[in-house]
């Protein structure tokens, strides 16, 4: 696949604003290693080649191992995962297929067992902020470095 255009030349002031959110989110006290395995399933889900390599690459920087990572896939049936990791991927997975999930209440229960208010609404916007990026990379066909 050939890129379309880039998306960051295209329309610079946009990808200020998001890059603005992301260092917003960085700041809003959830863990690092959560959201990076939360950007990692919604780029799965969404079949994002280049989110998927750079998120990747990024968990194992910060010092994620590769079994999990190769897991997250599968992380309902993984034990490598904690109850907020597992409570912050199903939440990922509804919001990122929120057309097909409408974001149950399971999900939303085991959510706010984990989560105060606060890190519920700075989670959402995490996945939010991951499908938006996706969304542009998908669209635009930003590929990863070969």
């Amino acid at each position: 696949m050939e890129n379309r255009i880039d998306f960051y030349k295209a329309s610079p002031d946009a990808l200020k604003a998001m890059i603005a959110l992301e260092g917003a989110i960085a700041k809003m006290g959830l863990e690092p290693s959560l959201l990076d395995l939360v950007k990692l399933r919604a780029s799965q889900i969404n079949g994002c080649a280049f989110c998927i390599d750079m998120h990747t690459a990024d968990a194992r920087k910060a010092g994620e191992t590769e079994r999990r990572l190769y897991a997250v896939t599968a992380w309902r049936e993984a034990p490598f995962f904690t109850e907020r990791e597992r409570a912050a991927l199903a939440w990922t997975e509804s919001l990122t297929l929120v057309s097909q999930t409408h974001a149950p209440d399971a999900d939303y229960e085991l959510l706010r067992s984990q989560f105060n208010d606060a890190e519920m609404v700075n989670l959402s916007l995490a996945i939010n902020a991951i499908n938006c990026w996706n969304r542009l990379s998908i669209g635009f066909r930003k590929m990863p470095a070969a």
